[in-house]
């Protein structure tokens, strides 16, 4: 299904799951496999992740991602965990 694109003049939208390329990274081609079948799983989670929060927006709720911690393997690389900051819209139809 095709979405407007609401992103600013000039910007260029961000590609899901964008996997920069490096050098071995990882500790080996044996390794690399398990790296990039654990980013799939990322992207398709986060993917089931962005449908629940359009569900959620239409609803009627606000729904923001922050991050809550920081990890770090030692080696230098990091990810962000996040958690959901949720804002329900007002009822105006409540009979007094």
């Amino acid at each position: 299904m095709s979405k407007p694109n609401d992103t600013a003049p000039g910007v260029q939208p961000m590609a899901t799951a964008e996997v920069i390329p490096m050098s071995e990274p990882f500790g080996g081609p044996g390794k690399r496999q398990e790296v990039e079948t654990l980013i799939r799983r990322v992207a398709d989670t986060l993917h089931r992740l962005n449908e629940q929060i359009e569900a959620a927006v239409k609803a009627g709720a606000t729904v923001e991602l922050m991050r809550r911690s920081r990890i770090h393997n030692g080696s230098g690389q990091w990810g962000d965990q996040m958690i959901p900051i949720i804002r329900m819209a007002e009822q105006n139809d409540r009979k007094d």
